[in-house]
């Protein structure tokens, strides 16, 4: 069995949707990184997760499943237990995936600055300091 996921994994002041390379959708790279050590049953995944509803993480591990990336195998053991795990096709995401998150965390300063220059409040302050307010 695989350690416990750290509930701290993924900083909350981190948003997943400030990456501009994503797989999937919003929670399919945390998900894929969540499995990267081994299987975890769905109530594990939620701890890191905590942002995601039940109904959201249901539906990122049906795409990821149907995808190729993750397999569900099901245990019949006295208490029927099921686990998600990374295929060798999701496993072969993960050097991708480091690169990217690499890449992310050397243009980070940037891609916040992107981002808050074009929100409504980032194009007011522009406005403003155009017009020399």
């Amino acid at each position: 069995m695989s350690a416990p996921l750290d509930p701290d994994m993924f900083d909350p002041l981190c948003p997943s949707d400030l990456m501009p390379i994503r797989i999937g959708d919003k929670w399919a790279g945390m998900i894929i990184r969540c499995l990267e050590r081994g299987p975890r049953r769905f109530s594990e995944l939620r701890i890191p997760l905590r942002g995601i509803t039940a109904k959201a993480l249901t539906t990122s591990l049906r795409a990821l499943e149907r995808d190729g990336l993750i397999i569900r195998p099901a245990y019949a053991e006295p208490v029927r237990r099921v686990e998600y795990e990374l295929s060798q096709l999701g496993r072969s995401l993960l050097q991708p995936m480091a690169v990217m998150c690499t890449w992310a965390q050397e243009h980070w300063d940037e891609l916040l600055d992107a981002r808050e220059a074009s929100s409504p409040l980032g194009r007011t302050e522009q406005a403003g300091q155009a017009r020399g307010q």
